[in-house]
């Protein structure tokens, strides 16, 4: 079998539950890479589920700037059993398969065109940790520490990573280290490291920030004049508003008096967001509301209203395929139709769609309908 070698050049993807506290960890590594100044661009892959169902999170490295998702994944690193099967299947030939080898894993999920990295990792954190819900959260980092050593990655910048995050609970710093060491060290113990695929430092992100297509829609919202954020909270459109909040709170304060110039407010359902969107609208603020595919069905009504009445209202779908409870096949529109169309007829909606990396949103409202139909992507 020959392994695949690559320079700054690579597909790594990770299976996960959602829940789990993966989010941060797989973070954790995407800034990783930015900090050794290497491009790169991050995906959410996550169904309309709940907490303890799969999800993924594929990051694509090149020092070439290509940021576009290929197929094919490079390193799969396994922590879902459940998703296990589809997840080597996915692996390209002479790829890396990393998973946790605490449990054996069945022949039938062996390939012999790809090298598999056995890592015991509840194994390593029940040896570890007495605390069930630590022994979760580490276990992430010790893949992670692995992979920092696997592909030959700069420690020093996950260091300084974990710094920055714990910052405010310092105690927190050590432990989180400590449990990347030992993914780390293990890997060393029993593997040659790095392996085929290395990342090496560069120069070539510039000025440039890491910013999740979510926070750059909801940082426009603020340069574009918002100043009322109705919503009903829905995956994965809520941390859009969660990010307007924070800007906000940072550059919709009055200097004087300290006092907020700008209003969250967090409805009891959908139809009511955009029905207070609306209404600020109507009085003379510029509002808006962020869903996905279920709230926009729900919407559809107010949104012939607010057309009719000529009263501007800006809606934000960030797109998840399937309704609410998921979808036998992914190949299609997702919500596209559905927000071209929205209300009942004889309206025609202004979309624009954000679906490209390095773009920021910052739109002016007018007398009509804008549904921004976007993917949630790492914009870097």
């Amino acid at each position: 079998m020959r392994s695949i070698a690559a320079v700054n050049d690579f597909v790594v993807r990770f299976a996960n539950v959602n829940g789990t506290g993966s989010a941060s960890a797989n973070n954790m590594f995407a800034k990783a890479i930015f900090r050794m100044g290497l491009p790169f661009s991050a995906k959410n892959i996550f169904p309309s589920n709940i907490q303890g169902l799969p999800t993924w999170y594929e990051v694509r490295i090149s020092e070439k700037g290509y940021l576009g998702r290929r197929d094919g994944i490079d390193l799969m690193v396994c922590i879902n059993p459940q998703s296990l099967p589809q997840d080597v299947k996915s692996v390209r030939s002479g790829g890396y398969f990393v998973y946790d080898s605490t449990k054996i894993l069945h022949p039938e999920f062996v390939r012999e065109d790809i090298t598999y990295i056995g890592i015991p990792m509840m194994e390593i954190c029940l040896r570890e940790y007495s605390d069930p819900r630590l022994r979760q959260l580490f276990k992430n980092m010790i893949y992670v520490g692995a992979l920092s050593m696997l592909l030959d990655m700069d420690f020093e910048v996950f260091k300084g990573i974990i710094a920055d995050e714990f910052k405010k609970k310092e105690k927190l710093i050590a432990p989180n280290i400590n449990a990347m060491e030992l993914g780390r060290n293990y890997v060393k113990e029993h593997y040659e490291c790095p392996i085929g695929l290395r990342m090496e430092t560069r120069d070539l992100v510039g000025d440039s920030i890491v910013l999740d297509g979510n926070s750059a829609c909801g940082l426009g919202a603020v340069y574009g004049g918002a100043t009322v954020a109705a919503w009903y909270p829905i995956t994965p459109s809520t941390s859009l508003v969660n990010a307007f909040e924070k800007y906000a709170n940072r550059l919709r304060i009055d200097k004087e008096t300290g006092k907020k110039k700008f209003a969250v407010v967090q409805a009891e359902d959908e139809l009511a967001a955009i029905g207070v969107a609306i209404g600020a609208n109507w009085n003379g603020a510029r509002s808006f509301t962020a869903t996905s595919g279920p709230g926009v069905s729900l919407m559809n009504e107010f949104l012939g209203l607010a057309y009719f009445a000529e009263i501007p209202v800006v809606l934000t779908d960030v797109q998840r395929s399937g309704p609410s409870t998921g979808m036998p096949t992914r190949r299609q529109q997702s919500d596209i139709t559905l927000a071209a169309y929205a209300s009942h007829g004889d309206s025609r909606h202004i979309l624009i769609f954000h679906p490209i990396q390095k773009s920021v949103l910052s739109c002016r409202l007018c007398p009509s309908i804008w549904l921004i139909a976007c993917r949630r992507l790492s914009w870097s």
